[in-house]
Protein backbone atom coordinates (compact mmCIF):
# COMPACT_ATOMS: atom_id res chain seq x y z
CA UNK A 1 0.00 0.00 0.00
CA UNK A 2 1.34 3.56 -0.70
CA UNK A 3 -0.40 6.57 0.28
CA UNK A 4 -0.52 10.66 0.04
CA UNK A 5 -1.45 12.16 3.64
CA UNK A 6 -2.29 15.15 5.07
CA UNK A 7 -2.85 16.93 1.60
CA UNK A 8 -5.68 19.57 0.82
CA UNK A 9 -7.31 17.54 -1.48
CA UNK A 10 -9.24 19.11 -4.91
CA UNK A 11 -11.33 15.93 -6.02
CA UNK A 12 -12.84 17.74 -9.18
CA UNK A 13 -16.25 16.93 -7.68
CA UNK A 14 -16.76 19.15 -4.80
CA UNK A 15 -16.56 22.74 -5.01
CA UNK A 16 -14.15 22.98 -1.48
CA UNK A 17 -11.39 21.47 -0.82
CA UNK A 18 -10.80 19.13 1.94
CA UNK A 19 -8.01 17.86 4.00
CA UNK A 20 -7.86 13.61 3.45
CA UNK A 21 -5.35 10.63 3.51
CA UNK A 22 -5.76 9.01 0.27
CA UNK A 23 -4.61 5.36 -0.01
CA UNK A 24 -3.25 3.61 -3.07
CA UNK A 25 -3.11 -0.43 -3.87
CA UNK A 26 -3.01 -1.66 -7.13
CA UNK A 27 -2.68 1.38 -8.93
CA UNK A 28 -6.12 2.21 -7.77
CA UNK A 29 -7.45 4.97 -4.51
CA UNK A 30 -9.29 2.57 -2.83
CA UNK A 31 -9.68 4.96 -0.03
CA UNK A 32 -10.02 8.75 1.11
CA UNK A 33 -10.33 8.81 4.47
CA UNK A 34 -9.60 11.38 7.10
CA UNK A 35 -5.62 12.70 8.52
CA UNK A 36 -3.96 9.90 10.48
CA UNK A 37 -5.83 6.66 8.77
CA UNK A 38 -3.25 6.03 7.29
CA UNK A 39 -0.79 3.02 8.90
CA UNK A 40 2.72 4.05 7.94
CA UNK A 41 4.08 0.45 8.70
CA UNK A 42 1.81 -1.04 6.66
CA UNK A 43 2.63 1.59 3.40
CA UNK A 44 5.40 1.29 0.83
CA UNK A 45 5.68 4.25 0.10
CA UNK A 46 4.39 7.58 2.03
CA UNK A 47 4.21 10.93 0.64
CA UNK A 48 3.58 14.01 3.37
CA UNK A 49 1.42 16.53 1.86
CA UNK A 50 0.94 18.59 4.67
CA UNK A 51 1.86 22.07 3.10
CA UNK A 52 0.67 21.02 -0.19
CA UNK A 53 -1.99 20.42 -1.84
CA UNK A 54 -3.43 17.58 -4.12
CA UNK A 55 -5.56 17.57 -7.60
CA UNK A 56 -6.54 14.88 -10.12
CA UNK A 57 -3.71 14.11 -12.82
CA UNK A 58 -4.36 16.71 -14.99
CA UNK A 59 -6.07 15.43 -18.73
CA UNK A 60 -6.19 16.85 -22.30
CA UNK A 61 -9.53 16.11 -24.53
CA UNK A 62 -7.25 16.93 -27.63
CA UNK A 63 -3.84 16.71 -28.48
CA UNK A 64 -1.66 15.61 -31.00
CA UNK A 65 1.37 14.53 -28.88
CA UNK A 66 3.47 11.60 -29.87
CA UNK A 67 2.72 11.95 -33.13
CA UNK A 68 4.39 15.34 -33.95
CA UNK A 69 8.29 14.53 -33.23
CA UNK A 70 9.89 17.04 -30.60
CA UNK A 71 12.79 18.62 -31.92
CA UNK A 72 12.73 16.32 -35.71
CA UNK A 73 11.78 17.49 -39.32
CA UNK A 74 8.75 16.65 -41.44
CA UNK A 75 10.17 12.75 -41.16
CA UNK A 76 9.27 12.95 -37.37
CA UNK A 77 5.83 13.93 -37.72
CA UNK A 78 2.99 11.81 -38.13
CA UNK A 79 -0.06 13.16 -37.53
CA UNK A 80 -1.32 13.51 -41.10
CA UNK A 81 -1.81 11.85 -44.18
CA UNK A 82 -1.45 14.28 -46.73
CA UNK A 83 -2.22 11.65 -49.65
CA UNK A 84 -5.98 11.12 -48.88
CA UNK A 85 -8.75 13.27 -47.39
CA UNK A 86 -10.65 10.54 -46.04
CA UNK A 87 -8.69 8.17 -44.57
CA UNK A 88 -11.23 6.66 -41.34
CA UNK A 89 -9.26 3.61 -41.42
CA UNK A 90 -6.38 5.42 -39.36
CA UNK A 91 -5.34 4.70 -35.52
CA UNK A 92 -3.28 7.16 -33.23
CA UNK A 93 -1.74 3.99 -31.93
CA UNK A 94 0.04 3.07 -35.29
CA UNK A 95 1.86 6.68 -35.42
CA UNK A 96 2.40 7.18 -31.58
CA UNK A 97 6.08 7.05 -30.59
CA UNK A 98 6.17 6.59 -26.59
CA UNK A 99 9.63 7.96 -25.93
CA UNK A 100 9.07 11.00 -27.49
CA UNK A 101 10.37 13.67 -24.68
CA UNK A 102 7.51 15.67 -24.37
CA UNK A 103 5.51 12.85 -23.20
CA UNK A 104 7.58 12.85 -20.04
CA UNK A 105 7.71 17.02 -19.92
CA UNK A 106 3.99 16.34 -19.58
CA UNK A 107 3.74 14.17 -16.84
CA UNK A 108 6.69 15.61 -14.60
CA UNK A 109 4.45 18.90 -14.78
CA UNK A 110 1.39 16.81 -13.96
CA UNK A 111 -0.10 15.55 -17.61
CA UNK A 112 -0.90 12.28 -16.96
CA UNK A 113 -3.12 11.38 -19.65
CA UNK A 114 -4.10 12.79 -22.63
CA UNK A 115 -6.39 12.29 -25.86
CA UNK A 116 -4.10 12.13 -29.17
CA UNK A 117 -4.94 10.91 -32.81
CA UNK A 118 -4.67 12.54 -36.27
CA UNK A 119 -4.45 16.79 -37.02
CA UNK A 120 -6.72 18.67 -39.05
CA UNK A 121 -5.65 18.87 -43.23
CA UNK A 122 -8.44 15.68 -43.92
CA UNK A 123 -12.09 15.84 -43.93
CA UNK A 124 -11.49 12.62 -42.21
CA UNK A 125 -8.55 11.79 -40.61
CA UNK A 126 -8.43 8.69 -37.85
CA UNK A 127 -9.42 7.52 -35.16
CA UNK A 128 -7.87 9.17 -31.65
CA UNK A 129 -6.77 7.40 -28.78
CA UNK A 130 -6.73 8.13 -24.77
CA UNK A 131 -3.27 7.00 -23.32
CA UNK A 132 -1.25 7.61 -19.93
CA UNK A 133 1.91 10.10 -20.37
CA UNK A 134 4.71 7.70 -19.15
CA UNK A 135 5.54 4.16 -21.10
CA UNK A 136 7.67 2.61 -23.82
CA UNK A 137 4.99 0.58 -25.48
CA UNK A 138 1.77 2.33 -26.44
CA UNK A 139 -0.10 -0.93 -25.82
CA UNK A 140 0.67 -0.61 -22.46
CA UNK A 141 0.29 3.20 -22.03
CA UNK A 142 -3.71 3.04 -23.40
CA UNK A 143 -6.60 3.64 -21.56
CA UNK A 144 -8.95 3.18 -24.22
CA UNK A 145 -8.19 2.62 -27.87
CA UNK A 146 -10.37 3.93 -30.10
CA UNK A 147 -12.14 7.04 -28.67
CA UNK A 148 -13.33 9.15 -31.01
CA UNK A 149 -13.31 9.83 -35.28
CA UNK A 150 -11.21 12.84 -36.03
CA UNK A 151 -13.10 15.15 -38.77
CA UNK A 152 -12.47 18.33 -39.67
CA UNK A 153 -14.43 21.31 -41.09
CA UNK A 154 -12.68 24.91 -41.93
CA UNK A 155 -9.43 26.51 -43.33
CA UNK A 156 -7.04 23.35 -42.90
CA UNK A 157 -8.88 20.68 -45.49
CA UNK A 158 -9.35 23.67 -47.64
CA UNK A 159 -5.47 24.69 -47.59
CA UNK A 160 -4.23 21.39 -47.83
CA UNK A 161 -6.47 20.22 -50.32
CA UNK A 162 -6.92 22.85 -52.49
CA UNK A 163 -4.76 21.85 -55.45
CA UNK A 164 -6.41 18.23 -55.30
CA UNK A 165 -10.34 18.07 -54.73
CA UNK A 166 -11.16 20.49 -51.78
CA UNK A 167 -11.48 24.07 -51.65
CA UNK A 168 -14.83 25.00 -50.60
CA UNK A 169 -16.74 24.49 -46.91
CA UNK A 170 -19.30 23.01 -49.20
CA UNK A 171 -16.74 20.54 -50.62
CA UNK A 172 -15.84 19.43 -47.22
CA UNK A 173 -19.57 19.28 -45.58
CA UNK A 174 -20.26 17.08 -49.23
CA UNK A 175 -17.11 14.77 -48.90
CA UNK A 176 -18.00 14.12 -45.17
CA UNK A 177 -21.62 13.46 -45.77
CA UNK A 178 -20.49 11.03 -48.45
CA UNK A 179 -18.46 8.63 -46.79
CA UNK A 180 -21.28 8.10 -44.13
CA UNK A 181 -23.61 7.57 -46.97
CA UNK A 182 -21.56 5.12 -48.04
CA UNK A 183 -20.64 3.66 -44.66
CA UNK A 184 -24.09 3.83 -43.67
CA UNK A 185 -25.20 1.42 -46.37
CA UNK A 186 -22.17 -0.73 -46.36
CA UNK A 187 -23.33 -1.58 -42.35
CA UNK A 188 -27.00 -2.01 -43.84
CA UNK A 189 -25.76 -4.67 -46.21
CA UNK A 190 -23.75 -6.26 -43.71
CA UNK A 191 -26.61 -6.62 -41.20
CA UNK A 192 -28.34 -7.91 -44.02
CA UNK A 193 -26.52 -10.39 -45.00
CA UNK A 194 -25.74 -11.52 -41.81
CA UNK A 195 -23.90 -15.11 -41.18
CA UNK A 196 -24.57 -15.54 -45.00
CA UNK A 197 -20.67 -14.76 -46.20
CA UNK A 198 -21.83 -15.20 -49.90
CA UNK A 199 -24.20 -11.71 -49.45
CA UNK A 200 -21.64 -10.00 -47.32
CA UNK A 201 -20.59 -6.49 -49.54
CA UNK A 202 -16.95 -6.32 -51.05
CA UNK A 203 -14.67 -5.41 -47.74
CA UNK A 204 -13.97 -1.88 -47.85
CA UNK A 205 -11.61 -0.51 -44.41
CA UNK A 206 -12.75 2.30 -44.53
CA UNK A 207 -16.36 2.20 -44.90
CA UNK A 208 -15.45 -0.80 -41.84
CA UNK A 209 -13.71 2.02 -39.93
CA UNK A 210 -17.15 4.27 -40.17
CA UNK A 211 -19.37 1.64 -38.75
CA UNK A 212 -18.58 2.47 -34.98
CA UNK A 213 -19.56 6.05 -35.69
CA UNK A 214 -22.69 4.75 -37.01
CA UNK A 215 -23.61 2.49 -34.14
CA UNK A 216 -22.79 5.42 -31.34
CA UNK A 217 -19.64 3.56 -30.37
CA UNK A 218 -17.37 6.74 -30.55
CA UNK A 219 -18.48 10.33 -31.52
CA UNK A 220 -17.09 12.69 -34.68
CA UNK A 221 -14.66 14.59 -33.02
CA UNK A 222 -15.10 17.76 -35.21
CA UNK A 223 -12.60 20.23 -35.80
CA UNK A 224 -14.00 23.48 -35.87
CA UNK A 225 -13.40 27.44 -35.25
CA UNK A 226 -15.83 29.35 -36.84
CA UNK A 227 -19.45 29.89 -35.72
CA UNK A 228 -20.55 28.35 -39.13
CA UNK A 229 -18.35 25.54 -38.83
CA UNK A 230 -19.42 24.44 -35.68
CA UNK A 231 -23.22 24.36 -36.78
CA UNK A 232 -22.35 22.50 -39.91
CA UNK A 233 -20.65 20.07 -37.88
CA UNK A 234 -23.95 19.52 -36.00
CA UNK A 235 -26.39 19.35 -38.73
CA UNK A 236 -24.18 16.67 -40.21
CA UNK A 237 -23.91 15.04 -37.30
CA UNK A 238 -28.22 15.14 -36.82
CA UNK A 239 -28.90 14.48 -40.13
CA UNK A 240 -26.64 10.58 -39.65
CA UNK A 241 -27.65 10.45 -36.30
CA UNK A 242 -23.93 9.90 -34.75
CA UNK A 243 -22.31 11.58 -31.28
CA UNK A 244 -20.14 14.05 -31.84
CA UNK A 245 -17.90 16.46 -29.63
CA UNK A 246 -16.76 19.93 -30.72
CA UNK A 247 -12.96 20.83 -30.74
CA UNK A 248 -11.26 24.18 -30.79
CA UNK A 249 -14.71 26.00 -31.06
CA UNK A 250 -12.78 29.48 -30.98
CA UNK A 251 -16.00 31.17 -31.97
CA UNK A 252 -17.66 29.55 -29.39
CA UNK A 253 -18.35 32.55 -26.79
CA UNK A 254 -20.62 34.40 -29.69
CA UNK A 255 -22.98 31.27 -30.14
CA UNK A 256 -22.93 30.34 -26.22
CA UNK A 257 -26.69 29.86 -25.76
CA UNK A 258 -27.16 27.99 -28.75
CA UNK A 259 -24.67 25.69 -28.12
CA UNK A 260 -25.73 25.02 -23.80
CA UNK A 261 -28.68 23.73 -26.27
CA UNK A 262 -27.38 21.07 -27.91
CA UNK A 263 -25.50 19.44 -24.83
CA UNK A 264 -22.60 18.54 -26.85
CA UNK A 265 -18.65 18.27 -25.39
CA UNK A 266 -16.90 21.26 -25.94
CA UNK A 267 -12.88 21.48 -26.20
CA UNK A 268 -11.63 25.18 -26.34
CA UNK A 269 -8.40 25.83 -27.32
CA UNK A 270 -5.11 26.61 -28.63
CA UNK A 271 -5.43 29.91 -27.08
CA UNK A 272 -1.94 30.77 -25.92
CA UNK A 273 -1.11 31.31 -30.33
CA UNK A 274 -1.15 33.99 -32.69
CA UNK A 275 -4.59 34.48 -34.65
CA UNK A 276 -2.32 32.80 -37.71
CA UNK A 277 -5.43 32.60 -39.95
CA UNK A 278 -9.10 34.08 -40.59
CA UNK A 279 -10.92 31.50 -38.35
CA UNK A 280 -9.16 32.43 -35.48
CA UNK A 281 -9.57 36.59 -35.68
CA UNK A 282 -11.89 36.29 -33.22
CA UNK A 283 -10.26 34.34 -30.34
CA UNK A 284 -9.91 34.89 -26.62
CA UNK A 285 -9.07 33.54 -23.24
CA UNK A 286 -13.03 34.49 -21.87
CA UNK A 287 -14.28 31.60 -24.61
CA UNK A 288 -14.07 28.80 -21.99
CA UNK A 289 -15.51 30.97 -19.16
CA UNK A 290 -18.27 32.38 -20.94
CA UNK A 291 -19.32 28.89 -21.92
CA UNK A 292 -19.19 27.57 -18.80
CA UNK A 293 -21.20 29.99 -17.58
CA UNK A 294 -24.03 29.04 -19.93
CA UNK A 295 -23.96 25.44 -18.91
CA UNK A 296 -21.53 23.92 -21.19
CA UNK A 297 -19.19 21.03 -20.71
CA UNK A 298 -16.15 22.51 -21.29
CA UNK A 299 -12.31 21.12 -21.72
CA UNK A 300 -9.22 22.99 -21.90
CA UNK A 301 -7.20 21.75 -24.57
CA UNK A 302 -3.41 22.97 -25.71
CA UNK A 303 -3.63 21.03 -29.14
CA UNK A 304 -0.05 20.14 -28.47
CA UNK A 305 2.08 20.32 -30.57
CA UNK A 306 0.51 24.04 -30.76
CA UNK A 307 1.19 24.75 -27.32
CA UNK A 308 3.46 22.26 -25.60
CA UNK A 309 1.38 19.97 -23.09
CA UNK A 310 3.17 20.86 -20.33
CA UNK A 311 1.64 24.33 -19.88
CA UNK A 312 -1.76 22.87 -20.12
CA UNK A 313 -2.39 23.88 -16.33
CA UNK A 314 -1.11 27.16 -16.92
CA UNK A 315 -3.86 27.74 -20.17
CA UNK A 316 -6.79 27.07 -17.70
CA UNK A 317 -4.83 29.76 -15.32
CA UNK A 318 -5.18 32.60 -17.75
CA UNK A 319 -8.68 31.24 -18.62
CA UNK A 320 -9.18 32.18 -14.88
CA UNK A 321 -7.65 35.34 -15.54
CA UNK A 322 -10.38 36.63 -18.12
CA UNK A 323 -12.88 35.08 -15.49
CA UNK A 324 -13.50 31.93 -15.74
CA UNK A 325 -14.52 30.43 -12.34
CA UNK A 326 -11.27 28.25 -10.68
CA UNK A 327 -13.81 25.33 -10.27
CA UNK A 328 -15.04 25.15 -13.67
CA UNK A 329 -11.28 25.50 -14.77
CA UNK A 330 -10.41 22.97 -12.33
CA UNK A 331 -12.98 20.63 -14.24
CA UNK A 332 -11.59 21.53 -17.46
CA UNK A 333 -8.08 20.02 -17.20
CA UNK A 334 -9.67 16.82 -15.05
CA UNK A 335 -13.00 15.49 -14.62
CA UNK A 336 -14.67 17.37 -17.80
CA UNK A 337 -11.95 16.21 -20.89
CA UNK A 338 -12.33 12.55 -19.26
CA UNK A 339 -16.02 12.69 -19.97
CA UNK A 340 -15.32 14.08 -23.22
CA UNK A 341 -13.01 11.36 -23.83
CA UNK A 342 -14.99 8.64 -22.51
CA UNK A 343 -12.85 7.18 -20.00
CA UNK A 344 -14.31 9.54 -16.64
CA UNK A 345 -14.55 5.75 -14.96
CA UNK A 346 -10.94 5.91 -14.49
CA UNK A 347 -9.47 9.05 -14.32
CA UNK A 348 -10.35 12.61 -14.08
CA UNK A 349 -11.14 13.36 -10.40
CA UNK A 350 -9.98 11.85 -6.80
CA UNK A 351 -12.35 8.94 -5.94
CA UNK A 352 -12.19 5.80 -4.70
CA UNK A 353 -11.99 2.96 -7.37
CA UNK A 354 -10.06 5.30 -9.94
CA UNK A 355 -6.69 5.30 -11.00
CA UNK A 356 -3.98 6.64 -8.90
CA UNK A 357 -3.33 9.04 -11.26
CA UNK A 358 -2.28 12.22 -8.48
CA UNK A 359 -0.42 15.62 -8.38
CA UNK A 360 0.93 17.22 -5.14
CA UNK A 361 2.04 20.86 -5.28
CA UNK A 362 2.91 23.56 -2.98
CA UNK A 363 -0.19 25.58 -4.44
CA UNK A 364 -2.58 25.91 -7.08
CA UNK A 365 -1.73 24.96 -10.69
CA UNK A 366 -3.46 28.28 -11.76
CA UNK A 367 -0.51 30.33 -9.66
CA UNK A 368 2.81 30.61 -11.80
CA UNK A 369 4.88 30.40 -8.45
CA UNK A 370 2.93 26.91 -7.80
CA UNK A 371 5.49 24.14 -8.39
CA UNK A 372 5.31 20.05 -8.25
CA UNK A 373 6.34 17.96 -5.58
CA UNK A 374 4.90 14.64 -6.58
CA UNK A 375 2.76 13.09 -9.46
CA UNK A 376 1.66 9.27 -9.40
CA UNK A 377 0.71 8.04 -12.21
CA UNK A 378 -1.17 4.52 -11.61
CA UNK A 379 0.18 4.93 -8.13
CA UNK A 380 3.78 4.75 -9.36
CA UNK A 381 5.83 8.58 -8.33
CA UNK A 382 7.26 9.30 -11.61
Amino acid sequence: MKAIVNGLVHDAINREPYRADILIEGGKIIKIAKPGSADPSICEEVVDAAECEVYPGFIDAHSHIGLDGYGVGAEGRDYNEMNDIICPQLRAIDGIQPMDPTLRQAAEAGVTCVATGPGSANVLGGTFTAIKTIGKRVDDMIVKKEIAMKCAFGENPKRCYRDKNNSSRMSTAAKLREALFKAREYMRKKDAAGDDVSKLPAFDMKMEALIPVLRKEIPLKAHAHQADDIFTALRIAREFDVNITLEHVTEGHLIAEELAKEKVPLAVGPSLTHASKFELRNKSWETPGVLAAAGCQVSIITDHSVIPQQYLPMCAALAVKSGMDPFDALKAITINPAKHIGIADRVGSIQEGKDADLVVMTGSPFEIASEVVCVMIDGKRI
